[in-house]
C-alpha cells in the first residue's frame, strides 16, 4: 500500500474509532482481572464541548488507554447532568420561541416539553468527546434523570431527612430572579465591577416626644444598594466608636417611609468603611441577616422574586431593582437626603447559570445539615486515603470543609427530582417516597390525609451527582449503608481516579465523598487530578462570552485528534493554568507527520540478510537502553500524574533520540539494502514506541501498527501490552552522549564555517583513553562526515576545537580558521565554565549541604567541581596557544 507523504487524520479517525467500537474494546465487565475505573464529570446536557472538557477528557483517556494496556479491567462511564436551572432556562426559551408561557401549561406538559429537548440536544457533547477518541464503555452511559438514578436520589433524600439530616425552615439564600430559584454559595461567582458607594443623611428623632418629632440632628450612612433603603430596619455603628456612641440606643427615621428604627451597635460594624454608620437590611444582606437574628431586629421583604420592588417597599412598587437604584438615588437628591456619591469597585455576584445577579433573599428551603457529614470527609483527605494532585489543594479543601455551611437543596423548578414531601390542607407535612406511603405517615400521626400536595420544588442538581460514582453502579444502594450491592458496584467501585477542575472541589468532589462515606462506609475514589483552567495568551480563561474560546471540532478539523490532544497536554500540568494556543496544537499536527515520515522511511528500506551490521549493534544497543530509561521515567512520571512531562519525555524519544539519532545511525547508504537484523530491532523498536505514544495519539499509533506488520482482527495496539522496563544499560547511554556531543560540536563548526555537508572534515582526539572513540568511529564518520580519527598528545595548531570533559578535539579547517573568531569562542566558554565553577563551589562551600545531603548528591558536586576545573585549565591552555 503506498502511503501519502503527509498524515491525513481524516481517513484514519472515524475509521479506526468505529473499529474499536465493532471489537467492543471500550466495553467493560466484571472478571478475574484487576480492574481499574473512572467515572466521568457529567457534563450538563445543555453543553457542547468546549476547551475545558477537551483538557477534562483527554487526560482521562490517556489515564484509561494505559491501564486497558497494562492489563487492567478498564471501566469509563460516561454520562450527562440533567442541570436544572441551565436545561429549564433552555426550555423557557424555546417555549417562549414558539408563543408559550410557562405559567401557563402544567407541570407535567412542560416536563413533555422538557424530555422532547432532552432527547434532541442532551446527547451532543457525549457524540462530540468520540471525535477526541474518549474510549467510554457507551454502554454504560448514564443520565442523572433515568428512572433508577432518580429513585436513587428520592431513597436519599428520605434516608437523610429520617436521619435528621436534612430540615425546612427559613434561611437567607441566594435567589436568582432570572431562574426564579435558590442557588448555593458554590454556585455564585463574584465579578468585580465599577459600582457608586451612596451616603444618604437619616434624621435621629427626637427622643421629648416619643421619637414623633424629628429633630436637626443627622447620621449618615453609606451603601451600595439605595434600592433597599425602604426595608432598613436598623442602623449599626461600632460600639466604641466616638463618633457615635452618644447616639447607641436613640432612634431614625428611614427617608420616604419614615420608619422608625434603632440604632444599635455590633462589633461586626468596619469604623473604616464609608462612614462607619452602617444601614440595616435584614431582608436583603447575608450579614444584615445575622445582625437582625441577634438583636431581635423586624425583617420586611422589599424585593421580590422576580427582582422588582414589593408591595412591602411602599413606593416604586413593581420597578425592576437596578430600575429602582437610579430613580431612588435621584429622589433622594431632591429631597436633600443624597449628601454625595463616590465610584468605586466592588464585587457583584453572579448566578453561575443564568449570569443574573443574585438578590440576597429569605426563603423556606430545605437543607442539608453539612456538619456530620464533612468530618469523614476531611478526615480521608487529611490522612491521604484520598489524594488531591496536586497536595496545594488541600488546604483549600480542608478550609472549606471547617467552615461550610448547611447545604440549600430545593430549587425552585420543575426539571429535576421532585422533593418527596407532602402537604395536607393543614400545612403539616410528612417525607415519604410515594403519596401512599405519606397517606400512611399521616395517619400514624392523627393527621388529615386527604388532598394531599406534594411539594412543588425539585432537588439542586448537585444531589443528584454527588451520588455519581455509587448510583452509576447501583442506585439501589443510596438507601442507606447496610443495603447489599450487586456485582457491579462490588466490583468497580470504589473507583480510581477522578480527573476534575478545581472550582468544583468542594460542591461535587467533596459532596462525594461525603455520599461515600455515608452510603457505603468508603470513599469513592483514590485520586483526585484537578486539572487547570484553559486561558488565552493574555491570561483571560476562554469562554463564548469573550469570545477568545476555538471550537475543538474545528480546532480537530484543523490539526486531527491527535494533534489537538498533544497540543492541550504539552501545557497542561496538574492544577496549573493552560496557557492555551493553537500552535501547540500544531506542534502536535507536525510530531505526527514526523511519526509518519519516520515510517515511511523504515518502510522504504530494502532488506537483505547478507548485509553486515557494521556498528548498528552499538545503535541498537545504546536506544535499548535509552527506550527502557525512558520507560522508567515514565512510570514515576504517571505515579505522580505529570502527563505533560510524561507526554514530552515520549516526544523527545521520538523525535531526538529515534528518528534524529537512532535512524539516522542505522540508515544505509542510498540505494543499499539494511541487513535483517538491524531492521527487525527497528520495526520492534517501533512498535514499543507506538505502545508508549498511544495513550497521548492514539489515533496514527493504531494506523501505523496496523501498516507495521500484519495483525489480525483483535490485535489492536488499543489492548496491546504496555512495554516494560528492564535494566537500563547506563554506561552506553553515558559513552553515547559523550559522542553525540561530539558529533554536534563538529555539525555547529562546519554550519558556523559554511562548510558543504558533503565534505569530509579531519578529526583529531587528545586524550588519555582512546577506547570509547575507538569504539564508536564509524559512528562519528558516518553521522559527522569525518575522516579517521587521528590520535595526538599535542595540540593541532591553527585548528578550530573544543572540549568535552577533559579530551580536546581538532578540526583542520586550514585557510577556513579564523585565529581572532576561535579565540573569542574560548573565551565565552571558559567565563561559562568559571560561573559554572563559582555556582558548584558555593554549594559545596554550604556547610549545611554537604553535611544533610545524600553522600552521592555531594560526590556528584565534587566530580562537577574536578570537570570544570579541568576544562577552565584546558581552555586556558588553548587561548594561550592561539594568543
Amino acid at each position: 500500500m503506498m502511503l501519502s507523504k503527509t498524515y491525513n487524520p481524516r481517513e484514519v479517525e472515524d475509521k479506526w474509532y468505529q473499529y474499536w467500537l465493532d471489537k467492543q474494546f471500550f466495553k467493560s465487565t466484571p472478571d478475574h482481572r484487576e480492574p481499574y475505573t473512572i467515572v466521568i464529570p457529567p457534563p450538563n446536557v445543555t453543553g457542547v464541548l468546549h476547551m475545558g472538557h477537551m483538557l477534562n477528557n483527554t487526560i482521562q483517556d490517556v489515564l484509561i488507554r494505559r491501564a486497558r494496556m497494562r492489563g487492567y479491567n478498564a471501566c469509563w462511564v460516561p454520562g450527562t447532568d440533567h442541570a436544572s436551572i441551565a436545561t429549564e432556562a433552555k426550555v423557557v426559551a424555546m417555549l417562549k420561541e414558539k408563543g408559550i408561557n410557562k405559567k401557563d401549561i402544567t407541570r407535567e406538559e412542560f416536563l413533555g416539553y422538557a424530555w422532547e429537548w432532552k432527547e434532541k440536544y442532551g446527547g451532543i457533547i457525549l457524540e462530540q468527546l468520540k471525535k477526541i477518541g474518549a474510549s467510554c464503555d457507551w454502554d454504560r452511559t448514564r443520565f442523572t434523570m433515568d428512572a433508577d438514578m432518580s429513585e436513587a436520589v428520592i431513597d436519599t433524600f428520605v434516608h437523610l431527612y429520617n436521619k435528621g439530616l436534612i430540615y425546612r425552615g427559613v434561611r437567607m439564600v441566594n435567589w436568582d430572579p432570572q431562574g426564579k430559584t435558590a442557588v448555593s454559595d458554590e454556585e455564585v461567582i463574584y465579578k468585580e465591577v465599577n459600582s457608586k458607594l451612596y451616603y444618604v443623611k437619616y434624621r435621629i428623632a427626637s427622643e421629648e416626644e416619643n421619637a414623633e418629632r424629628m429633630s436637626e440632628d443627622w447620621i449618615t450612612i453609606a451603601t451600595t444598594r439605595p434600592e433597599t433603603i425602604l426595608g432598613d430596619t436598623a442602623v449599626c455603628v461600632h460600639p466604641h466608636d466616638e463618633r457615635y456612641e452618644h447616639l447607641i440606643g436613640k432612634n431614625v427615621i428611614i427617608p420616604f417611609v419614615n420608619r422608625v428604627v434603632p440604632i444599635i451597635a455590633d462589633t461586626y460594624i468596619d469604623k473604616e468603611f464609608g462612614t462607619g454608620a452602617l444601614k440595616v437590611t435584614p431582608a436583603h444582606d447575608i450579614n444584615d441577616y445575622e445582625l437582625g437574628l441577634k438583636h431581635n431586629l423586624q425583617v420586611i421583604d422589599t424585593i421580590d422574586e422576580d427582582g422588582k420592588m414589593s408591595p412591602a417597599a411602599q413606593f416604586y412598587i413593581g420597578m425592576d431593582r437596578f430600575a429602582c437604584r437610579k430613580q431612588i438615588a435621584i429622589d433622594l437628591e431632591e429631597k436633600g437626603f443624597l449628601v454625595k456619591t463616590e465610584e468605586i469597585k466592588n464585587k457583584n455576584g453572579l448566578s453561575e447559570r443564568t449570569n443574573a445577579v443574585i438578590e440576597p433573599k429569605l426563603s423556606v428551603q430545605w437543607f442539608v445539615n453539612m456538619k456530620e457529614l464533612a468530618k469523614p470527609a476531611l478526615e480521608v483527605v487529611l490522612d491521604g486515603e484520598v489524594k488531591l494532585i496536586p497536595e496545594k489543594f488541600t488546604n483549600t479543601y480542608r478550609h472549606w470543609m471547617e467552615n461550610c455551611k448547611d447545604w440549600c437543596i430545593s430549587r425552585q423548578l420543575w426539571w429535576g427530582q421532585r422533593i418527596p414531601a407532602w402537604y395536607n390542607e393543614d400545612g403539616q407535612f410528612v417525607v415519604a417516597k410515594t403519596e401512599a406511603e405519606a397517606v400512611e405517615k399521616f395517619k400514624i400521626q392523627n393527621f388529615k390525609s386527604n388532598n394531599l400536595k406534594q411539594d412543588e420544588d425539585v432537588m439542586d442538581t448537585w444531589f443528584s451527582s454527588w451520588l455519581w460514582p455509587i448510583s452509576v453502579f447501583d442506585p439501589s444502594v443510596c438507601k442507606g449503608v447496610n443495603q447489599p450491592s450487586n456485582e457491579d458496584l462490588a466490583y468497580y467501585y470504589p473507583t480510581n481516579d477522578l480527573v476534575t477542575a478545581p472550582e468544583i472541589l468542594f460542591f461535587w468532589v467533596a459532596r462525594m465523598i461525603m455520599a461515600g462515606k455515608e452510603f457505603r462506609g468508603q470513599v469513592p475514589f483514590k485520586n483526585v487530578y484537578l486539572t487547570g483552567i484553559v486561558r488565552d495568551k493574555q491570561g483571560r480563561k476562554m469562554s463564548k462570552s469573550l469570545g477568545n474560546s476555538p471550537d475543538p471540532i474545528e480546532l480537530i478539523e484543523k490539526f486531527g485528534a491527535d494533534g489537538v490532544r498533544m497540543g492541550m497536554l504539552l501545557a497542561a500540568p496538574a492544577g496549573n493554568d493552560l496557557p492555551f494556543d493553537e500552535s501547540y496544537c500544531e506542534q502536535g499536527r507536525n510530531f505526527a507527520n514526523k511519526i509518519w515520515n519516520a515510517f515511511r522511511l523504515v518502510k522504504g528500506w530494502e532488506v537483505t540478510e547478507n548485509t553486515a551490521q557494521t556498528d548498528n549493534a552499538l545503535a541498537i544497543e545504546w536506544f535499548d537502553a535509552r527506550l527502557n530509561q525512558v520507560l522508567v521515567q515514565l512510570e514515576e512520571q504517571f505515579e505522580q500524574y505529570r502527563l505533560s512531562e510524561a507526554l514530552m519525555s515520549v516526544y523527545k524519544l521520538v523525535w531526538d533520540d529515534f528518528c534524529s539519532w537512532y535512524l539516522e545511525w542505522i540508515k544505509p547508504p542510498f540505494g543499499e539494502p539494511i541487513d535483517a537484523k538491524t531492521y527487525e530491532a527497528t520495526i520492534g523498536y517501533f512498535e514499543k514506541l507506538l505502545k508508549i505514544l498511544h495513550p497521548f495519539m492514539p489515533f496514527i499509533t493504531e494506523e501505523l501498527w496496523h501498516e507495521l506488520r500484519e495483525r489480525t482482527e483483535k490485535e489492536c495496539i488499543i489492548v496491546a501490552n504496555y512495554p516494560v522496563a528492564n535494566e537500563v544499560n547506563t554506561a552506553i547511554i553515558a559513552d553515547t552522549n559523550t559522542i553525540f556531543e561530539l558529533i554536534a560540536q563538529i555539525r555547529t563548526i562546519r554550519n558556523t564555517k559554511q562548510l558543504s555537508p558533503k565534505e569530509v572534515l579531519p578529526l583529531a582526539v587528545k586524550t588519555a583513553d582512546r577506547s570509547i572513540y575507538e569504539r564508536f568511529t564509524h559512528t562519528i564518520t558516518k553521522l559527522a562526515n569525518t575522516q579517521a580519527i587521528v590520535f595526538v598528545d599535542e595540540k593541532v595548531e591553527n585548528a578550530a576545537g573544543f572540549i568535552i570533559d577533559k579530551d580536546e578535539f581538532f578540526v583542520d579547517l586550514g585557510n577556513n580558521i579564523d585565529v581572532a573568531a576561535e579565540r573569542e569562542r574560548m573565551l565565552l566558554e571558559l567565563n561559562y565554565a568559571k560561573g559554572f565553577l563559582k555556582s558548584v563551589m558555593a554549594k559545596l562551600g554550604n556547610e549545611k549541604f554537604v553535611a544533610n545531603a545524600n553522600p552521592e548528591v555531594v560526590a556528584a558536586e565534587r566530580k562537577k567541581q574536578a570537570d570544570a576545573e579541568g576544562k577552565i585549565a584546558l581552555l586556558e591552555q588553548s587561548i594561550a596557544q592561539l594568543s
